[in-house]
């Protein structure tokens, strides 16, 4: 079988990093913050067009997942690209400075167009590379982080594009450039023939030369009925909580914390803009290689247990940290290391305990997760912000990862009833 004639399999991974590139789009929404805020939006207001587009973005997945197997890859992906491109292109036109009609274009339509086209890059990943699950995973995604970091510079100090168009202009370009980025990288989104193996693979024999197990596959109404699922619900969802609200006030609430020990405003703002756009950015770009990567050697759940320890203490520690510059820049890194790490861990986490056949049908109900902490998050930031204290959103995130990390450490592998169906939405 790995003799069939086939694409080289590099070809998906090259159009996967140009679709999440696209769909970062959603985590470059805190370079029009100041812009809306100065145009007399409060900061809820900011964070909930953020909460709706990271709703409408879990919720557009679950229906994406079941189309996948229907529809297959490519067709999914060019649908994204059509939806998220016009999301923008209408904010451009007719959403200004609008709150109702940035909710609608960025929020619902938007975060849709995003929610449709995550999870192909993952299905297809996945399947080309079943002997790199995690790192594959994670350099497909990556491109989701890094993604953030060019939006955000682009509208900003490398581009000034809202400095020279202005909002509505921005919003028009950048829908115009996540159309055609999806659109190109969408021609690559095609599974193997069926039964493919990459030469030298042998799926029944682990890393060390040892007996693998089998692997189950369970439908997602399979998945739903176990006590894994619902582990591994709540440590993403207090994981993603945690780094969804650090974006949202990565730069207000530094700025605040930098003025109070005697720096400037523009002083506040370039090293809180730097901590944003440089230092979280990268790392939650690296982060998703990197902790992918390490999950192919320590496993799935020690490494989720290991980020998301890791991501609490830091959260905990990020009060004292935000008012000093290099210390800023470290917490920064940290937290988008370890929030990126989520893309990369939670998917595979889904493969090795619901089984890979599935994942795209099955991580779409896991990643609803990353819904609820959208709205739990950013609206806590936001709300706490209004009243003058940011440090209690950041340990209340904090604890939650801790409450996490217990929650993951408690996951067994399951096992099927003996008259479980076969899976649905199988190809």
């Amino acid at each position: 079988m790995g003799k069939q004639k086939t694409m080289n399999r590099w070809f998906p991974v090259l159009g996967a990093i140009l679709i999440q590139l696209a769909l970062g789009a959603i985590y470059a929404w805190s370079v029009f913050t100041p812009s809306l805020v100065a145009a007399g939006w409060t900061k809820i207001q900011t964070q909930i067009v953020f909460s709706v587009g990271l709703v409408t973005f879990a919720l557009s997945m679950v229906w994406a997942g079941k189309k996948l197997a229907v529809w297959g890859p490519r067709k999914l992906a060019m649908l994204s690209g059509i939806v998220l491109g016009a999301g923008y292109a209408l904010a451009g036109f007719f959403g200004g400075t609008n709150f109702t009609a940035l909710c609608l274009f960025i929020g619902v339509i938007g975060g849709a167009g995003i929610g449709l086209g995550y999870v192909v890059p993952i299905a297809v990943g996945m399947r080309w590379f079943p002997d790199k699950k995690g790192f594959i995973t994670g350099l497909a995604v990556a491109g989701f982080g890094f993604g953030a970091m060019a939006w955000v510079k682009l509208a900003g100090a490398w581009g000034s594009l809202i400095a020279d168009f202005g909002l509505s202009t921005t919003f028009s370009i950048y829908g115009l450039v996540f159309f055609a980025m999806i659109a190109l990288g969408g021609t690559w989104m095609v599974f193997p023939p069926e039964g493919w193996l990459p030469e030298g693979y042998n799926p029944e024999v682990t890393s060390s030369g040892k007996a693998a197990k089998k692997e189950e596959n369970f439908s997602f109404s399979e998945m739903l009925k176990t006590p894994q699922f619902l582990l591994i619900f709540i440590t993403f969802t207090f994981s993603a909580a945690a780094g969804l609200m650090s974006i949202g006030l990565m730069k207000l609430y530094p700025m605040e914390a930098l003025q109070a020990q005697g720096l400037s405003a523009a002083e506040s703002s370039a090293i809180a803009g730097t901590a944003m756009a440089v230092f979280f950015s990268l790392s939650n770009g690296l982060g998703r290689i990197a902790w992918g990567t390490a999950s192919d050697k320590l496993g799935r759940k020690m490494s989720i247990l290991l980020m998301t320890a890791i991501q609490g203490l830091t959260l905990l520690a990020f009060t004292s940290m935000a008012g000093h510059e290099y210390l800023l820049y470290l917490g920064a890194t940290i937290i988008g290391f370890n929030f990126g790490g989520n893309f990369a861990l939670f998917p595979t986490m889904t493969a090795d305990t619901f089984g890979t056949k599935n994942v795209g049908q099955n991580y779409p109900y896991i990643f609803l997760a990353y819904g609820v902490g959208g709205m739990f998050g950013p609206m806590l930031g936001g709300k706490l912000g209004d009243l003058g204290n940011f440090p209690m959103a950041f340990t209340i995130c904090g604890v939650c990862c801790l409450i996490g990390a217990v929650a993951i450490s408690l996951v067994k592998q399951p096992q099927k009833n003996c008259e479980m169906t076969e899976p649905e939405f199988a190809d």
